[in-house]
């Protein structure tokens, strides 16, 4: 079948790919312009372009998709299908309307769950136990077009976002080439059921040492690699990479330091404490617990937590 494929991050690098192998006649992939990347802010290509660039196939990077030019040119393809995944536009009518076959979606929630930007990261932060991802057609709606195929998994108890985007990348990619040969017929969302993940900010990573040890730790899993769970110490950004529900219960209010022989903790909202497994201050590189115990004299005044 020809199609068209738009995408940009990582995560749609393995849908490409299963089209390709399943013998799909790919006739070009539309991804955004390349971008400034890194501390040297470098221009760089988006992992899908690399992909699409290895097995030879034409790219396209208009800086909007809706431009009357572009959708002459997405005309013109003859594609019957598109796929999208995670491509970092709002598809307009007057694309969706092109392609016989609609354009399908590979949606990394079990929707209606979790619409919107960053469902992988809000699944695990909101404590959820099981995800998956959703093959549906796209509408005018955020996320809100029929489901043609779902496939569930469960969310490792430690699992981060980081570990779990390339699971569920995978799965999409079979499910895709599966629904696609299948043709299954679509099903309408529960809109009452519907919940939102919306794109990720800055300030969403900053710790509430009020709230329970375990919702700080499932922020902390779910929002890998940015914005990360972050707080501030002794005026100064404070990283939580890595950390766990203690097994010791503490009376102070949230945020307080403390530690034991090697382990760091800190206290939580209801009297409860995280012990910080890996940590990273300002301007320093990331370390264990331990490590930072070993550079760090607390105090009983150190609390997590007060902005500069």
């Amino acid at each position: 079948m020809r199609a068209v494929f738009l995408g940009t991050p990582q995560f749609a690098v393995p849908s490409l790919e299963a089209l390709i192998e399943a013998s799909h006649d790919v006739a070009a992939v539309y991804t955004q312009p390349d971008r400034p990347k890194g501390r040297g802010h470098e221009t760089a290509a988006s992992p899908l372009k690399e992909c699409a660039l290895r097995r030879g196939l034409p790219v396209r990077q208009p800086e909007r998709i809706r431009r009357p030019e572009v959708v002459e040119e997405l005309r013109g393809w003859g594609a019957e299908i598109y796929v999208v995944v995670g491509y970092g536009q709002i598809i307009p009518q007057s694309i969706i309307d092109i392609p016989p076959r609609g354009i399908l979606n590979v949606h990394a929630s079990l929707l209606p769950k979790y619409r919107g930007a960053a469902p992988i990261q809000w699944a695990i932060a909101r404590g959820e136990t099981v995800t998956g991802v959703t093959i549906m057609k796209i509408d005018a709606g955020l996320d809100t077009g029929p489901m043609l195929a779902k496939v569930s998994t469960a969310i490792g108890d430690d699992e981060t976002a980081l570990e779990l985007g390339p699971r569920l990348a995978e799965m999409g990619a079979r499910l895709l080439v599966e629904t696609i040969a299948a043709n299954p017929p679509p099903v309408a969302q529960n809109n009452d059921e519907a919940t939102l993940a919306p794109i990720l900010k800055r300030e969403d990573g900053l710790i509430d040492w009020t709230q329970k040890a375990e919702t700080i730790r499932n922020r902390a899993r779910g929002f890998l690699p940015w914005p990360g769970a972050w707080t501030w110490f002794r005026k100064q950004r404070f990283n939580i990479w890595r950390c766990r529900v203690a097994e010791v219960e503490h009376p102070a209010t949230g945020g307080l330091l403390f530690s034991t022989p090697k382990r760091l903790y800190v206290t939580c909202g209801e009297g409860m404490a995280l012990e910080l497994l890996e940590v990273q201050a300002e301007g320093r590189k990331r370390v264990s617990g331990a490590e930072f115990l070993n550079g760090v004299r607390l105090t009983e005044n150190d609390i997590l937590g007060d902005a500069p």
